[in-house]
């Protein structure tokens, strides 16, 4: 186990933070860890209960284009996951979960950044409109079952989260091409 011998806060925002780390390795020479710290995030993979899923399409600045992905957002202070997921649901996408179960979580990319996801199945969807936020302009687009294989195998899916979640329902359904 790597053992921190000091750390350098870079840069403190609003969604990270940014710190070089000086750690101790096993072996006993030092090495630097570059760390982006995140505010913990939920994904929620709406199922229509037709055979299709609704995933939200929205430009990326960082990636500088558009990205079709779950629904998903971060976690505020003192909330739960289980009511981010709810009320993200309801400002991305205009839908309220009768039912939401956590299938489970992932970091995001644990080599620099300590970003966790929790992932949810959002199913008996009912219309509950919050105002998104300022800064986003989500669409709502609907995709059939059939379809994944198809989106995931061409580059239309380039999103982690999005990936994971497609991927469990296709092996919960045995989706096949």
């Amino acid at each position: 186990m790597e053992q921190c011998v000091s750390q350098n806060k870079i840069f403190d925002g609003k969604i990270l933070s940014v710190r070089v780390d000086k750690v101790k390795l096993p072996n006993g020479r030092e090495a630097t860890r570059e760390i982006v710290e995140h505010k913990p995030a939920v994904g929620m993979l709406a199922l229509t209960g037709k055979k299709s899923v609704l995933l939200v399409k929205q430009y990326r600045y960082a990636v500088n284009e558009d990205t079709l992905e779950i629904c998903a957002g971060l976690i505020e202070p003192g909330e739960e996951p289980r009511e981010a997921a709810m009320r993200e649901m309801q400002e991305e996408m205009g839908f309220k979960p009768g039912k939401l179960t956590k299938i489970g979580g992932f970091y995001a990319s644990p080599g620099f950044c300590t970003e966790f996801v929790d992932v949810f199945i959002a199913e008996d969807l009912i219309a509950s409109q919050l105002p998104q936020d300022d800064d986003e302009d989500v669409h709502v687009k609907e995709v059939a079952y059939s379809d994944i294989p198809k989106i995931m195998t061409d580059g239309t899916i380039r999103d982690s989260k999005t990936y994971a979640a497609l991927a469990w329902l296709m092996a919960r359904e045995k989706i096949l091409n």
